[in-house]
């Protein structure tokens, strides 16, 4: 009830929360101040502000459910169906925000799906709703929803000690097909935090595109223009956006950055070259050193083409295989920003299947007005898992696409999008291979 515009502004504080809880005692010391005081020519002292924080118990218990469906309708007219699950949780307003989804089965309308993992923080709270929906995938992107049942943890937890099915319903149609949870079990596991607090690190990458595609630099309509003004072209605002928050879980913040599909001064075309102009090394100091060695390039190097990700990828994988091969508790994340569909698609396949098992996770973000389709394939959230042209499957999912276009409106930021399933695939690295953290 309190009316702000008759109370005293003593002052404001901003920063990142991974600042916060990547110090050792997970508290931050911030210096207030005001507007007034960022034009004044002499310092003020408005006092500091304290932030400390502690991570909810709720996060740490984790459920672990495996559900399996009976008796599912057709829906391709010439094979079986290839169903998936997704769980939502219902939130105020009655919107559904997925939270977890199953791996597609081929052509079984009795499919048994792998067990999934959701904490109840993620869900709300073991009495909260959630829907869980199943589709009939279509490569399209356009799935057939072929049944649904709304139920808490609570519920679920009850239908598994019944062994007793639970019929899915469509609009005004309830179905013979039924929805079992063969396993569910509740336990407290480590957390992405807690290997953080014991020592782990995220070490980010860059890669640029440098392609003909972008534009000439040297005009305004160009992907790679540099505003005299100072405003931030949209690859300069992707690496600080992400970059400012996965820096301070770096305690070195020496970042390595490349460059691709360019000409450098007096050489061929190259499709992974080091963005600070060395012959040496590819490292860089800070968020700031990728920015200056991004403009310097940019008057450096001829764009090119084509657009090919697989030296980049492989060259982030062998500086994570060299870490896991000296011990190195460290994990690695690689920003691409591109404007255009990968040329290379099945060699990028190949790579990415390969660098699963690597403690490396991939981010992509898609700048400008291009047809980005093709791309969503390499994240396989929209569909089925990666596989390599010798039939290898990945081992997880380490690849995030968002097409920077989609998250301008404001509603989320890039850096939701991007960073959003980071975590679980950090999880799902060290829990494969019962990698504990240092307490």
């Amino acid at each position: 009830m309190l009316k702000l515009e008759e109370q005293q502004f003593l002052g404001e504080a901003t920063c990142a929360l991974s600042e916060i809880i990547t110090r050792f005692d997970q508290s931050l010391t911030l210096d207030l101040h005001r507007d007034d005081s960022i034009t004044s020519t002499h310092s003020q002292n408005y006092g500091k502000l304290l932030v400390h924080s502690e991570e909810s118990v709720s996060s740490k218990t984790a459920i672990e459910m495996m559900f399996r469906c009976s008796d599912l309708e057709y829906r391709d007219l010439f094979s079986r169906s290839d169903p998936f699950l997704l769980i939502s949780k219902v939130v105020e307003g009655g919107i559904h925000i997925p939270i977890c989804k199953t791996e597609v089965i081929k052509n079984d309308l009795n499919p048994m799906w792998k067990p999934v993992f959701l904490n109840i923080q993620q869900v709300g709270g073991k009495d909260s709703p959630m829907i869980i929906e199943c589709y009939n995938f279509n490569s399209n992107g356009k799935h057939d929803l072929m049944g649904k049942v709304k139920r808490s943890l609570v519920e679920l937890e009850k239908i598994h000690s019944s062994g007793q099915g639970e019929k899915l319903s469509l609009p005004n149609k309830v179905l013979n097909s039924q929805l079992f949870v063969d396993k569910f079990t509740e336990n407290v596991q480590f957390t992405f935090l807690d290997y953080v607090a014991g020592g782990f690190e995220l070490n980010f990458m860059v890669a640029v595109d440098f392609t003909a595609s972008n534009g000439n630099p040297r005009l305004p309509d160009s992907l790679h223009y540099l505003d005299p003004s100072g405003r931030q072209n949209a690859y300069q605002r992707a690496i600080v956006e992400v970059g400012e928050v996965i820096q301070f879980y770096d305690s070195d913040k020496r970042f390595p950055a490349w460059g691709f599909g360019a000409r450098p001064i007096d050489g061929p075309v190259s499709h992974c070259f080091n963005l600070n102009g060395s012959s040496n090394y590819c490292e860089v100091e800070g968020i700031q050193g990728i920015l200056t060695s991004y403009t310097s390039a940019l008057l450096n190097v001829s764009l090119a083409g084509p657009t090919l990700f697989g030296p980049v990828i492989s060259n982030a994988a062998l500086i994570a295989s060299q870490s896991v091969a000296n011990g190195g508790r460290k994990y690695f994340v690689l920003l691409i920003i591109t404007d255009g569909v990968v040329t290379d698609l099945q060699e990028t396949k190949d790579a990415l299947v390969k660098a699963s098992d690597l403690p490396l996770s991939i981010l992509i973000v898609g700048v400008g007005g291009a047809d980005f389709k093709e791309m969503e394939v390499l994240d396989a959230d929209k569909g089925e898992p990666l596989e390599s042209s010798s039939g290898r499957v990945a081992s997880r999912d380490i690849v995030q696409f968002i097409p920077y276009r989609d998250v301008q409106s404001g509603e989320i930021s890039v850096v939701q999008a991007l960073l959003a399933e980071l975590p679980t695939q950090f999880l799902t690295y060290v829990r494969s291979r019962n990698i504990q953290p240092s307490l």
